[in-house]
């Protein structure tokens, strides 16, 4: 398997390639809008058509395994925004490509988590040393992982970690292949039939190491088409609102149930509890966390990383990597 620097290296030569020949992006036919299986309450809208509705413009949606893909699509101009995860914004940043984050889909929590497989006998973090752990490279899965073995003073080259894409760990599973894996949804459900959570992305919170589900948007695109971004925040806004003022019904409404689950591919029996999971900031709140709390999370990230071995180098700066421009003014 490609290791995290060799992945990331050939991620930013593509990316970087790439973002130099895209012609400026208008809203002409339609928004392409790249997104990830990550719960959140927005995910009705998204199956509504609300976003298209709200801003009156047509949207082609496009469902991506892991932000690595998501980011390669940006830069290659077959997506205008992005839905990826914050470790994908620190290591853009450490490549200075052109895109910024405009809205956080979620604060995560126990919606992303490591499992460990029943009869492997892990029943603490050191059991983990000899075993085979699976996580999609690149994501913010794998950097709490790192973070976690390293909280617990555990030497990851103790430990057998391999790059699977979200949509492959389930078969790993089943055959064996792996003994645990961090991981989002679908493939957490599927997983947690057979095994136990030892750590989630909550955890990783509490010790000061917070991980975002975010989008991102294409500068060009972003210069353009500030109309339509506020109505996309706004759209996600609202819908938070409605989720936060009666999480109980929200989450528990078949039909809000069954539209989460046709767009991420989540059983309607774990969606109740990821909803729970994680933290869904209001624009308010927003204004604050993008402007101070997420810029120094993407940094310390970035920090994290290349004293790991994971970047050559950071950026001095990443508050151009974030922006409260587009969080659902209707001016």
């Amino acid at each position: 398997m490609r290791n995290f620097k060799k992945t990331t290296t050939l991620v930013s030569i593509v990316l970087t390639a790439s973002f130099l020949f895209i012609a400026e992006s208008v809203l002409a036919q339609s928004v392409k809008i790249g997104y990830q299986t990550g719960i959140d309450p927005s995910k009705v809208a998204l199956a509504d058509g609300l976003f298209e509705k709200n801003s009156g413009q047509k949207i082609e949606w496009r469902r991506f395994d892991n932000g690595a893909e998501v980011i390669r699509a940006l830069a290659s101009g077959d997506i205008d925004i992005g839905n990826v995860g914050s470790t994908i914004v620190a290591t853009a940043g450490a490549r200075k490509l052109p895109i910024t984050t405009f809205l956080i889909a979620a604060e995560l929590g126990t919606s992303e988590a490591l499992i460990v497989r029943n009869g492997t006998g892990i029943s603490s973090p050191t059991d983990l040393i000899g075993k085979t752990i699976a996580v999609p490279f690149v994501s913010t899965s794998h950097y709490s992982l790192l973070a976690a073995l390293k909280h617990w003073n555990i030497d990851r080259s103790k430990i057998k970690i391999i790059n699977l894409r979200g949509s492959e760990i389930p078969a790993a599973w089943k055959r064996g292949d792996i003994d645990a894996a961090y991981v989002w949804e679908p493939a957490l459900g599927a997983i947690k039939e057979s095994g136990k959570v030892l750590v989630s992305s909550a955890d990783l919170s509490s010790w000061g190491l917070p991980t975002y589900d975010v989008w991102v948007v294409r500068n060009q695109f972003a210069e353009k088409n500030a109309a339509f971004l506020n109505s996309f925040s706004k759209t996600t806004f609202d819908f938070f609102k409605a989720y936060k003022a009666n999480p109980t019904p929200f989450a528990n409404s078949p039909e809000n149930l069954q539209k989460i689950g046709r767009v991420t591919g989540a059983k309607a029996q774990d969606i109740t509890t990821l909803l729970s999971g994680n933290q869904y900031p209001s624009a308010e709140q927003q204004q604050d966390i993008l402007s101070k709390r997420y810029v120094q999370a993407i940094a310390d990230t970035a920090k994290f990383l290349k004293e790991q071995g994971k970047l050559d180098s950071v950026a001095p700066d990443y508050s151009s990597y974030a922006t409260t421009k587009f969080l659902g003014a209707t001016k």
